[in-house]
């Protein structure tokens, strides 16, 4: 570990436990850098998810953290066990220092709520003292940021297009300057040029902010424009861990090159597809 890493995974286990067990997450360990987009990659049901939720507890029964941790080397300099962080500790973690933009995150917006009211809760609950001048200036703010506009502050969701609510979720995902934000496909329900725009600004914000991004999906092509390095996840282990340049011209995993040659090219022949393992449960794959 260096002064520049911000997250250590070692040996980190996931099974759920149903009849017969299924092991999600099988003793992975990485390192996150500082300022690093990592990628994490791999097809439905690999683990991508659970391991996410893995690391910041997020997990509910019958899912079971069986072996391995997660430390957090905050910027202060203290190295934080999140395995070992009680319920009251846990809470405040989140969101303080690790944000999540959850999947289908767009569409998890209040109907009923404007988009500033559901922005000030974030600063009611994490930040109790501030007063309502500067909650609402640090919200209008955030809109700004993210591109959407304070003039939104009083709309509701209904009245955004799903590009809008994505960006209002990474505004939410913000508000209390995390050090590390995890993307759970946070594109996939957006047509390719509301993605473009999306990722351009994540890119963008990265680099005014400063925070380190662990960006899941299994859109490799994708991946390869924004990260910094790729981990490339099947069956719950992690296979390849390398830079996206290296992943791009010379992937070592027989697994990795079949997952790039999966996707279409406008130049090249047809790539052979992507079969699911048969000793991994489909009716678990929602879950993973």
């Amino acid at each position: 570990m260096t002064s520049e890493t911000l997250l250590t995974v070692d040996d980190f286990s996931v099974v759920y436990d149903v009849d017969p067990p299924v092991e999600a997450v099988r003793h992975v360990s990485l390192a996150l850098q500082r300022g690093e987009i990592l990628g994490l990659a791999g097809e439905s049901g690999c683990g991508k998810t659970t391991l996410a939720y893995g690391i910041q507890r997020l997990l509910k029964p019958p899912a079971v953290i069986t072996s391995g941790r997660a430390v957090f080397h905050d910027e202060s300099g203290e190295d934080i066990d999140i395995n070992a962080l009680d319920a009251d500790a846990m809470r405040a973690f989140r969101w303080d220092k690790v944000s999540m933009v959850f999947q289908g995150a767009m569409n998890a917006l209040n109907p009923v709520a404007s988009i500033g009211r559901q922005l000030e809760d974030v600063f009611l609950t994490h930040r109790p003292s501030m007063g309502r001048a500067e909650r609402r200036e640090e919200c209008a703010g955030l809109l700004d940021l993210v591109g959407v506009g304070r003039e939104r502050m009083r709309s509701y969701p209904h009245e955004l297009s799903g590009g809008m609510r994505q960006r209002v979720m990474i505004a939410m995902a913000m508000a209390l300057r995390p050090q590390l934000m995890i993307m759970d496909e946070p594109t996939t329900a957006l047509d390719v040029l509301v993605q473009r725009e999306i990722l351009e600004q994540i890119s963008d914000l990265r680099s005014k902010l400063g925070f380190s991004v662990i960006f899941i999906t299994h859109d490799l092509p994708l991946l390869l424009e924004i990260s910094d390095r790729i981990a490339v996840m099947k069956d719950g282990v992690i296979v390849e861990l390398a830079s996206a340049l290296d992943i791009y011209s010379d992937a070592q995993h027989e697994y990795t090159r079949r997952l790039l040659s999966s996707f279409p090219s406008l130049t090249g022949e047809r790539g052979d597809f992507i079969r699911g393992s048969e000793s991994t449960p489909t009716t678990t794959e929602a879950a993973l």
